[in-house]
C-alpha cells in the first residue's frame, strides 16, 4: 500500500525533529556546601540512568566520605533524591564508577583510602543483586577486593623513566623519577593505590577491563579479567608524563586507544597510547595537540562509529568543559561544543571530571562536578549536575 502525502510529510517532520540539536541539563540536587564529586552515570536496561558520586566534608583526608547515588527515570525525565551506595566508617570512599557487564549486571567499583593517601587505597567492588531505587536498601550479589600483580612492572617502569633520568636536568624532576625507579620495585607500593575514574569496557572475547591509575606512581594500568570478574591480573604499565586516569576505547581493527589526563609538565595536552595485544602491553603515551589541564577527560565510541570525547580544553583551569566528536577513530577531531563555558577570570566556576555514555536512544548523556568559586566555602556552591545532548547539537558547534 502506497504511502500518502500526509504521512510522508509527517514522518520526515517527525525524523527532522529527531536529527535536530538538542541539549537539556540540570542538577541532580541543589547545590550545597557538601564536597560532592567524581561521578559516574550508566543506563539500566529499560532506559533509566543511575549515577554515583562521593560525598563529603572533604577528599582523601576526610573521613566522613561515602558514596551516594541517583536514579532518573527516562519517563517523567527527573531524578530521584539521592541515596547512600557505601560507606566503610571511618574511611574516605572515593572515585566510584559503575558499568554493566556483558550478562547486564550491574557493577561498582571504588577506591578505599586507608591512611588518607591516595597511594594507600584498596579497590573494591560490588555486583548489585537488582538495580537500586531510591527509598530501597541496596542488596549485594557479590563483592570483595580487586588485587593484582602488574605485569612486567619494574623492567618496564626501568626502561621507561632511565632515558627520561638521563635527559631530565632540573634536580625536582630528577628527585621524582628516582623516587618512581625505587618505588618500582616495592612490592606492596606496586600492588596497592590503583583507582578507578573511567568506565570499564568489554572486548569481543569476553575480556573486562577497568582502566586504572595511581598518584603514588603518576601512571597508569588495566586491570583485566577473562572469567566475569571472579580473578583479575594487570597489564604493564601505561607511562607517560603525568598519564593518569586512563579512558580506552576500541577502534575497529582491535586496537585500544588509551587517553589520559596530563599529570605532567607543559605543554599540557591529552596523552594518547596504544594497545595491539587486548590491553597487555601499551606504548608511552605522548602529548596530543588536544589542551588539557590536568583533569580527567572520557572517550567513548558512538553508535554510528564516531568518537566522543569530553574534556576541559584548556591548560589551566577548569571553567571551561567541551564535547568533541571525532569520524576517524581519533585520528582527528573535527567538531566541538562548550557543555559548560565561565570566562570570569579569578572567580570562573569548575565544570570537571565528566562521566560519558551514549544510551540505547542515541542520547548522549555526561554526568560532571559543577563547583562554583565565587561563593564561600560554608555556602551553596557544589553539586553534580547532569547534560543531555545528540551528535547534532555538538556537530552546530559554539553559537
Amino acid at each position: 500500500m502506497p504511502i500518502s502525502r500526509f504521512a510522508l510529510v509527517f514522518l520526515l517532520t517527525a525524523l527532522s525533529a529527531l536529527a535536530a540539536p538538542r541539549f537539556e541539563a540540570e542538577f541532580l540536587f541543589p547545590l550545597e556546601h557538601w564536597h560532592n564529586h567524581s561521578s559516574s552515570v550508566v543506563e539500566l536496561p529499560g532506559g533509566d540512568l543511575f549515577a554515583v558520586w562521593y560525598n563529603g566534608s572533604g577528599e582523601r583526608t576526610a573521613d566522613d566520605v561515602k558514596l551516594e547515588g541517583a536514579r532518573w527515570d527516562r519517563r517523567t525525565r527527573k531524578w530521584s533524591p539521592r541515596f547512600p551506595i557505601a560507606d566503610v566508617a571511618n574511611f574516605p570512599d572515593c572515585n566510584p564508577i559503575v558499568w554493566l557487564d556483558r550478562e547486564r549486571r550491574l557493577w561498582l567499583s571504588w577506591p578505599t583510602i586507608v591512611a588518607n593517601e591516595w597511594h594507600t587505597s584498596i579497590l573494591q567492588y560490588r555486583v548489585f543483586a537488582q538495580y537500586p531505587e531510591a527509598g530501597k536498601a541496596v542488596r549485594w550479589q557479590d563483592g570483595g577486593i580487586v588485587l593484582f600483580e602488574p605485569r612486567n612492572f619494574e623492567a618496564r617502569v626501568k626502561t621507561v623513566v632511565e632515558p627520561m633520568l638521563a635527559q631530565a636536568t632540573e634536580e625536582r624532576v630528577r628527585g621524582y623519577l628516582k623516587e618512581i625507579l625505587a618505588r618500582a620495585g616495592d612490592k606492596y607500593f606496586r600492588r596497592m593505590g590503583w583507582m578507578p575514574r573511567t568506565h570499564a569496557i568489554a572486548l569481543p572475547s569476553g575480556r573486562m577491563i577497568l582502566p586504572l591509575y595511581s598518584d603514588g606512581y603518576d601512571f597508569s594500568v588495566a586491570a583485566y579479567s577473562d572469567d566475569g570478574g571472579k580473578t583479575w591480573n594487570g597489564s604493564e604499565p601505561m607511562m607517560g608524563w603525568g598519564a593518569v586516569q586512563p579512558s580506552i576505547v576500541r577502534k575497529k581493527d582491535g586496537t585500544l586507544v588509551a587517553w589520559f589526563r596530563d599529570n605532567g609538565p607543559a605543554p599540557h595536552r591529552v596523552l594518547r597510547s596504544e594497545s595491539r595485544d587486548d590491553g597487555i602491553s601499551w606504548t608511552v603515551a605522548a602529548d596530543t595537540d588536544i589542551p588539557n589541564s590536568g583533569t580527567s577527560v572520557e572517550v567513548i565510541l558512538l553508535q554510528s562509529g564516531e568518537w566522543l570525547m569530553v574534556n576541559n580544553d584548556t591548560e589551566e583551569g577548569r571553567y571551561s568543559l567541551a564535547a568533541w566528536i571525532s569520524g576517524d577513530e581519533g585520528a582527528s577531531w573535527k567538531w566541538k561544543r562548550h557543555i559548560e563555558l565561565d570566562n570570569r577570570k579569578e572567580q570562573a566556576g569548575s565544570f570537571h571530571y565528566p562521566s560519558v555514555i551514549q544510551a540505547s536512544d542515541g542520547t548522549i548523556h555526561v554526568t560532571y562536578s559543577y563547583f562554583l568559586n565565587h561563593i564561600p566555602k560554608d555556602g551553596p556552591r557544589k553539586s553534580i549536575k547532569h547534560a543531555a545532548f545528540n551528535v547534532d547539537w555538538v556537530k552546530e558547534g559554539d553559537r
